[in-house]
């Protein structure tokens, strides 16, 4: 999932917005079970009364709230680096979409260290065999993520066809380069898979575009 801000919580917004995004960021940096309702609360700088008020389904619910806000902030991004590579004036390039994709990552984990990772990568490897809300939540979450970057392949100049299967692809591939770089506290995966796949994703562009 693309990085998200790491520090603070978002101003200007209600308790239950904060603590939505505290778990976000609690949750890609300890894990769903290391991550307690209240320890989202004091990230969040709101009331422990409020959690039940908010969420009455419980962690269960704050957790899949979490995720489904990392799938939208994921989709925002890929529009963000699309509009900064149009502004350009050159037509962009697919390959350098995935390349400001893999290049968020690679600031983060330069800038603060390995420790925090995707949220929706998280939530499935500790709860999707325990929770089919979990599972679900996850899923959607990768689809909020597939469609804009389809989109945004598509406007690049790839057939409609192939925009879904390669979206997917570069998704899992940066996905991928994650857990490794997170695992060897390197940033080589992500290097990796952006210089290799470039070339690939600008080889589908449609002749004469």
């Amino acid at each position: 999932m693309t990085g998200a801000p790491t520090s603070g919580t978002p101003s200007k917004r209600g308790p239950r917005e904060r603590m939505v995004y505290s778990a976000a960021q609690l949750i890609r940096r300890d894990g769903v079970g290391a991550t307690g309702m209240r320890d989202v609360a004091v990230h969040a700088n709101a009331p422990r009364g409020s959690l039940q008020h908010y969420f009455p389904g419980g962690k269960e619910q704050l957790v899949n709230e979490a995720v489904g806000w990392a799938g939208r902030y994921a989709a925002r991004q890929v529009e963000r680096f699309l509009a900064a590579l149009r502004s350009g004036g050159e037509r962009p390039r697919p390959s350098e979409l995935f390349a400001a994709m893999v290049g968020q990552w690679t600031t983060e984990f330069e800038t603060v260290g390995f420790a925090s990772g995707c949220p929706v990568a998280a939530v499935t490897v500790d709860c999707v065999d325990a929770s089919e809300s979990a599972r679900t939540a996850a899923a959607e979450a990768f689809g909020v993520w597939i469609r804009p970057t389809a989109a945004a392949l598509r406007e690049l100049g790839i057939p409609e066809e192939r925009t879904t299967p390669l979206a997917t692809l570069m998704i899992s591939a940066l996905e991928g380069a994650l857990l490794m770089a997170r695992a060897e506290q390197d940033i080589r995966a992500l290097a990796t898979v952006s210089t290799e796949l470039g070339p690939l994703l600008d080889g589908a562009v449609s002749p004469g575009v």
